[in-house]
């Protein structure tokens, strides 16, 4: 792997980070849909969001423990993950259903595409590690891309 000074390094840590700060924003606003849901759909609907919700949060131990296994920091606080997030609050509790799977759908879309930078960054950074670990990351995300889009009205 690059040497700790390259900036190819500092480039995917700070793609990692970003990500990581992705998945617990989408994970926060994807229980907080599976919350406030109502509706005829509620139960298939409540039901994957909670699956979904809890895979997220599966991938962000592995994602900060690679920042650690580089060497570098990761994110340490609320304040440090919407410093970093790209994904945006949800706070309202009045969204239908369909409005919540389609934010859902875009925003696990942005998380598949800011994935493929982060494996672009690894590669740059000749990081195979982090590289192969995108790729499982990835592929649940899109599995969660599908899904909601197969759910859409």
């Amino acid at each position: 792997m690059a040497n700790s000074g390259d900036n190819s390094k500092t480039a995917m840590i700070e793609q990692l980070n970003a990500t990581l700060a992705d998945h617990f924003a989408l994970y926060i606003k994807t229980k907080n849909f599976h919350w406030h849901l109502k509706g005829p759909r509620f139960r298939d609907l409540h039901l994957m969001f909670d699956e979904q919700a809890a895979a997220i949060l599966a991938v962000t131990d592995p994602m900060a423990e690679r920042a650690r296994k580089v060497d570098a920091s990761t994110l340490t606080s609320i304040g440090s993950i919407a410093k970093h997030a790209r994904i945006k609050d949800q706070d309202s509790t009045k969204l239908d259903a369909d409005a919540m799977v389609k934010e859902l759908h875009a925003d696990n879309a942005k998380v598949v595409a800011d994935l493929k930078a982060l494996k672009e960054a690894a590669e740059e950074a000749g990081d195979n590690a982090t590289s192969a670990l995108v790729d499982e990351w990835q592929d649940a995300a899109e599995e969660r891309v599908w899904f909601l889009g197969q759910t859409m009205a």
